[in-house]
């Protein structure tokens, strides 16, 4: 298949499903200078003009110091599509690595999501939109499943605390392997951050063995994606959800997602 004819399909797909993006909204794309974000923006930008909603798409990027090339590149690229971009550089997270060099993730995501809500805010957006793939949605499935002890992923919507801004993952049932060579297929210019070059992360370590499983069951990413929007809750450990005294009525059958998900 085409490979922007399937990236539009799975996006599509995802934005319809989850009610991502409605009449009027006007989304601004979170652009790491990663090839994930950089096809996320590319695909709303193609579907703004052909969705049934009329929408409006910008860009904006939070510096954090932790780019390991300049960040020019992205923003001709950017310049040359037509796209407003705001690039701020965050102070209080380049004061907290001068600090606390060895601060953990958490601290440094509540950096930026205090930065995410003020540039947001000033582009006058409503919608935020993020480039994780299904591949992060997978991972997140197993880590939290693994070592929190949670059945819990990424949702594909949420909304900030005081539900100023909807946030979107338009990109849930696209893989990694088709934002690569979508970002290469445009020329889309990347840019790494350090965070991406960790080892001996929780993160690579599930990776890794993700990547092992799929040598022997190519579809297994697929089918983790379909069990996250397939819930059988009366056959879990949870007793918020298990008829112990036999007076519920039976489940009703849930709408699969793999058949989304096939080629």
């Amino acid at each position: 298949m085409d490979l922007e004819k399937l990236l539009l399909r799975k996006v599509g797909e995802a934005v319809t499903r989850f009610k991502m993006i409605r009449e009027g909204d006007r989304v601004a794309v979170a652009v790491s200078g990663g090839k994930d974000s950089m096809t996320l923006l590319e695909a709303l930008l193609l579907l703004e003009k052909r969705a049934p909603v009329q929408f409006s798409v910008c860009a904006f990027t939070i510096e954090q110091g932790k780019f390991l090339r300049p960040f020019e590149p992205v923003g001709e690229y950017l310049k040359s599509r037509g796209v407003d971009w705001t690039y701020h550089h965050d102070r209080p997270s380049i004061r907290l690595i001068d600090e606390q060099p060895d601060h953990g993730c958490d601290l440094c995501s509540r950096y930026r999501r205090r930065a995410v809500y003020q540039v947001v805010r000033g582009l006058g957006a409503n919608v935020i939109a993020f480039g994780h793939t299904a591949d992060d949605f997978c991972e997140s499935f197993l880590r939290n499943a693994m070592y929190t002890g949670r059945i819990s992923s990424l949702p594909p919507v949420t909304w900030s605390r005081d539900r100023e801004f909807r946030l979107i993952r338009p990109l849930v049932f696209v893989s990694e392997d088709v934002t690569r060579k979508y970002a290469e297929s445009v020329g889309a210019p990347v840019i790494p951050c350090g965070c991406s070059q960790k080892t001996g992360t929780v993160r690579n370590s599930i990776r890794s063995m993700f990547a092992a499983f799929e040598q022997e069951h190519p579809r297994l990413k697929e089918s983790l994606l379909a069990a996250m929007g397939n819930l059988e809750t009366s056959r879990l450990l949870d007793t918020r959800y298990l008829d112990l005294d036999g007076q519920a009525a039976p489940d009703a059958e849930p709408e699969p997602l793999f058949p989304i998900l096939a080629e």
